[in-house]
């Protein structure tokens, strides 16, 4: 697969200050499982399928195959590398078109191997909150007024939900 975007899970799931929710608030694996639940709904779906989150591997999910996908995203767990830091630069530098990817880290080590190969590095925060401002210019958006008069079913369902006909 040659990803767009590349995440070091760890270094966003701290910069996004996500700690889980529910039985498994407080351990990595709830703040894992709700920083998934954040990209996907935070993701374009065609960027989902194009998306890998790197996590190190010192404590990864029991029972467990080091690389998974979820709902599209791919999830890969360092266990065979030094450390996701050196996974990522592993996907970095195989990378066919690295211009077009996306380096989601604030590790410099990470941020110059992906400079060197001409891809963007931004880091964690800062892309965590330019993709809170897209999801909310989306919503606003959805929201908006439509254009254009109401077909006849949109006027039969704004009357029956006031209550007249």
């Amino acid at each position: 697969m040659n990803p767009t975007i590349l995440i070091d899970g760890y270094n966003l799931l701290y910069a996004a200050g996500i700690v889980g929710e529910g039985a498994d608030a407080g351990t990595l694996q709830g703040a894992r499982e709700e920083l998934l639940g954040w990209l996907l709904h935070a993701l374009p779906e065609s960027d989902r399928q194009r998306t890998i989150v790197v996590f190190d591997a010192h404590h990864p999910p029991p029972g467990r195959p080091s690389k998974t996908d979820w709902h599209g995203i791919t999830v890969h767990f360092a266990r065979d590398h030094e450390s996701a830091d050196a996974l990522l630069e592993e996907y970095v530098g195989d990378n066919d078109a690295p211009r077009q990817l996306t380096v989601v880290s604030s590790d410099h080590r990470v941020q110059r191997a992906a400079k060197r190969r001409r891809a963007e590095a931004i880091d964690s925060d800062a892309w965590h909150r330019k993709l809170n401002r897209q999801a909310g210019q989306q919503q606003n958006q959805e929201r908006a007024k439509p254009e254009g008069p109401l077909n006849d079913g949109q006027v039969d369902q704004w009357l029956e939900f006031f209550g007249e006909e």
